[in-house]
């Protein structure tokens, strides 16, 4: 037997000496050939007995020893003593005193120490003791069995119980060789869970990678030729995977604490103690950067603790990976769930474009999962990493920057809940590669329920199909389930998308379609459009109107009520969220105006009401609104006879929507007067470039292409600097660069003359809904009266404008009239009583247009059947 020598100075493994006791001998145990495994030696009776006495005697015990003599081999020969001081117990003479060991032959006991050993020879001879027992001793030679013929099996059998065990090498901090009791299996076991750093055989030397000697002796000192018990978790080839147990501690989480081995994910899953356990001890060295995390940086370290943990409201879910959240400084931020992946497409998809969402398998229900326990929901997101942006390569798309989180809702993870649906998979990672979810083993034990219970894409029955039909527009397709949606009432949707304020997509379960909604009765600030080769600007307050829209609606389940269609496949009707209107509500908010169409819907009393709550206010769409003064309401309102009262104006601008703009001929000196003095005063004091900051609602003047200053108010303010502005005298809208405004010298500003502009559009007729036909009817009213001086009636006031008659200066004819005579736009006929003269002058003209299919009548009288299509109401 021999004694490896105590551990020496800490922070290294210390040097080792291997000291043979001299003048005794003792048996010799089962050696394996190192090439020939099948061959070994013999072993000895009471080898065994002598090993175990002075493993139990010395392991972990400090001792002292003195060198005798070295052979040419160089090995030592001597004497060693328990304790600090040759003082100690003689261990030769104990194992002699035994009968563990003999004096070895042809030895004279010509010294004391010999003369002892002779001594304790013949009273243990004497007294029977160990070797000198009756009997061969073959019952002390262990059967070593150095192969299993089934590990799987054998491990298997014990059912993850304690074994006893003794350690009897350890290869590496993870790996060791163990001594199964009381069977003698001499087997391989590497630690479930974990790896340290090896030693790479190169050539006939093994090289350590960094601190796996550190690692190794850290095992060492701590359980070589240790009683342990061991748990055989698992089988790999035919190594076994284990927990070694203690009592001092489980090995497994203090080479992890201390930096000397990281978690390995294909054995974590078999470890029995708690995986979160192993992963805590990692993180702890990690953070401390304790060894092998020396040089270690983490995912999130370059961020602010309020970004890596907040709370947030889930606003729209992407797909099944990633939603969209509303933080608390009411930014919106993409977050993509970690380390998981949505359904894939499989083969076999179906001919024509793929739609993602109804044509991945499982897709549907991923989404349909997620946006039914999260939307509009407050959750927690805790970050674990940021991707990096990655350039598109041939079989992979470019993906921006994510950031990929933990979401968890009511103490749930929603990946893991996800993932244990069978309605995503598990992102398979490089060893060292820690961009990854800090519940990962979560995940994987999630994924592997999934897979065992056959759930979603891991079931193996048929594939769930879905047929959607998409009827948003496919003008044929809406009108055959126009009829069938009016009948229904109130239908359930979701909205799947939503374009503007009062367009959007919605998905009907109930009938499996889609289709493209219009809110009815109001009328929504037109958002930008960007058609080729022109860029229309949107209207004030549109991106706010469809922002209010998605925050309310967005993916949320409502009701609809489908009353008509436009020409272009378009439903039109009402949206319930909850119980709220969504036109009553936008109203409410000064995000539209109500159109005269909700007069006649039951939501008209709500809508009006709203209307004249947000006109107090003064706000968003209604910021520059002026009360018409009660005494010219009067008697339009009273009178039964129509006042015919033409007073003379100048027409400056027309609107795409047919409204437009004029001047009052009588105040025009006026305008005249101040303009000449605001131009003399800005020439005379030239305003400073950049002196005057946009904000919206705020007047200032604006150089016009002419290169004259005209009072303008800001619209908008984009944020690449662009403002939008409306020209308060002339009704004309543009968008300049700050460089063209300046600050409004007080002594012109409306208060001193209020905007010249006013904005009226005509009574008695229908502005065409379909797009052409109003951009023919516009284009005719340009042609005729922009620019130039008119005659104007207020017939009756309506939303947003007076409606009004206007005439020729010269033929006095009515231009009203004249677009219905063309047959450009259709009589709106108006019930009251003083209206009916020139109501059914109207409607003659309008019968005389359509007998010479005349524009809109070139295809005969479509208004019987197809009005709704066409954008009409009958």
């Amino acid at each position: 037997p021999t004694n490896p020598s105590v551990p020496g100075p800490r922070g290294g493994p210390p040097p080792e000496r291997q000291i043979n006791l001299s003048n005794i001998r003792a048996g010799s145990l089962a050696r394996r050939q190192r090439h020939q495994p099948d061959s070994r030696d013999t072993p000895e009776p009471w080898g065994f007995p002598a090993r175990e006495f002075l493993r139990k005697k010395l392991i972990g015990k400090e001792v002292c020893f003195t060198v005798e003599y070295k052979t040419p081999q160089g090995r030592e020969y001597g004497m060693v003593y328990l304790g600090k001081d040759t003082s100690g117990e003689n261990i030769a003479e104990s194992l002699v005193a035994e009968g563990l060991a003999s004096r070895r032959e042809g030895i004279r006991a010509n010294n004391p120490e010999q003369s002892r050993l002779a001594e304790l020879e013949e009273q243990a001879r004497s007294a029977k003791k160990g070797m000198w027992s009756e009997g061969t001793g073959s019952h002390t030679v262990r059967d070593l069995k150095y192969t299993l013929e089934n590990p799987r099996h054998f491990v298997d059998s014990l059912h993850q119980k304690p074994v006893n065990a003794i350690i009897e090498h350890v290869r590496d901090g993870s790996v060791v060789r163990a001594l199964l009791l009381p069977d003698f299996y001499l087997v391989t076991v590497m630690l479930s869970g974990i790896k340290c750093p090896t030693f790479k055989r190169e050539a006939d030397s093994e090289v350590p990678e960094p601190f796996a000697a550190e690692a190794k002796f850290f095992t060492e000192s701590r359980l070589l030729q240790r009683d342990v018990q061991i748990v055989l978790e698992s089988c790999h080839n035919q190594n076994i995977l284990g927990t070694i147990l203690h009592p001092n501690g489980n090995i497994t989480e203090l080479l992890l604490k201390e930096g000397f081995a990281r978690c390995v994910d294909w054995s974590i899953a078999v470890y029995t103690r708690g995986a979160d356990k192993l992963r805590a001890a990692e993180r702890f060295a990690k953070e401390r950067k304790l060894r092998i995390w020396r040089d270690y940086v983490a995912p999130t370290a370059n961020l602010d603790q309020k970004d890596k943990q907040f709370v947030a409201k889930v606003m729209q879910v992407l797909n099944a990976d990633a939603i969209v959240v509303k933080l608390n400084s009411g930014d919106h931020k993409t977050i993509h769930l970690s380390s998981i992946r949505p359904p894939g497409s499989r083969g076999g998809q179906r001919p024509g474009k793929l739609r993602p969402l109804y044509d991945i398998p499982y897709m549907f229900e991923a989404r349909e999962f997620l946006r039914k326990k999260l939307i509009g929901k407050k959750v927690n997101v805790s970050v674990d990493y940021i991707r990096p942006a990655s350039s598109a390569t041939d079989t992979v798309p470019a993906f921006s920057e994510r950031t990929c989180a933990t979401v968890s809702i009511g103490g749930i993870n929603i990946a893991e809940a996800l993932v244990s649906k069978g309605l995503a998979t598990v992102l398979r990672y490089r060893q060292d590669d820690d961009q990854r979810s800090a519940h990962y083993d979560e995940l994987l034990a999630a994924e592997a329920r999934a897979i065992k219970n056959g759930k979603g894409l891991h079931s193996k029955k048929e594939v769930p199909i879905h047929r959607v039909a998409d009827i948003s527009g496919d003008t044929q397709k809406a009108k055959q389930f126009l009829p069938f949606l009016q009948r229904a009432g109130r239908s359930e949707a979701v909205v799947e998308y939503v374009f503007s304020g009062s367009r959007l997509k919605l998905f009907l379960p109930k009938e499996t379609c889609l289709i493209t909604f219009l809110l009815a009765g109001i009328e929504c600030p037109r958002g930008a459009r960007n058609v080729p080769g022109l860029t229309q600007e949107g209207e004030p307050f549109s991106e706010e109107a469809t922002l209010f829209t998605k925050e309310l609606v967005l993916q949320r389940e409502v009701e609809v009520e489908v009353e008509s269609m436009d020409k272009a496949g378009n439903f039109i009707g009402w949206l319930h969220i909850e119980g709220v209107n969504l036109s009553v509500a936008l109203v409410e908010q000064a995000l539209s105006r109500v159109h005269f169409t909700a007069e006649r819907s039951p939501y008209c009393k709500a809508l009006l009401a709203a209307q004249d709550a947000a006109k107090q206010r003064k706000e968003k769409v209604w910021s520059h609104y002026e009360e018409t003064p009660v005494e010219e309401v009067v008697p339009v309102l009273e009178e039964k006879e129509r006042t015919a009262n033409y007073k003379p104006v100048f027409v400056t601008e027309i609107t795409d929507d047919l409204h437009f703009y004029v001047q009052d001929v009588e105040t025009g000196a006026q305008l005249e007067k101040l303009m000449e003095n605001m131009r003399a005063e800005v020439g005379a004091h030239p305003p400073v470039e950049g002196s005057f900051v946009p904000r919206r609602g705020h007047f200032c003047i604006a150089k016009f292409v002419d290169g004259e200053w005209y009072r303008a108010r800001v619209e908008k303010v984009e944020s690449g600097g662009k403002v939008h502005i409306f020209y308060i005298d002339y009704g004309n809208k543009e968008t300049l660069p700050p460089s063209r405004l300046a600050p409004l010298p007080p002594a012109f500003s409306p208060r001193v003359l209020p905007p010249q502009a006013t904005e009226y559009t005509f009574a008695f007729i229908q502005v065409p809904q379909d797009e052409e036909a109003r951009a023919d009817a516009v284009d005719s009213v340009v042609r005729d009266i922009q620019n130039t001086q008119c005659l104007l009636n207020v017939e009756h006031l309506g939303p947003g404008c007076p409606h009004v008659t206007l005439q020729f200066a010269d033929s006095k004819s009515d231009v009203g009239l004249g677009l219905v005579k063309e047959g450009l736009v259709m009589v709106e006929p108006r019930k009251e009583r003083q209206f009916q003269k020139v109501v059914t002058e109207y409607l003659n003209a309008q019968e005389a247009a359509k007998s010479a299919r005349l524009n809109l009548w070139r295809y005969g009288d479509f208004r019987a059947d197809d009005a709704d299509e066409f954008g009409y109401s009958r």
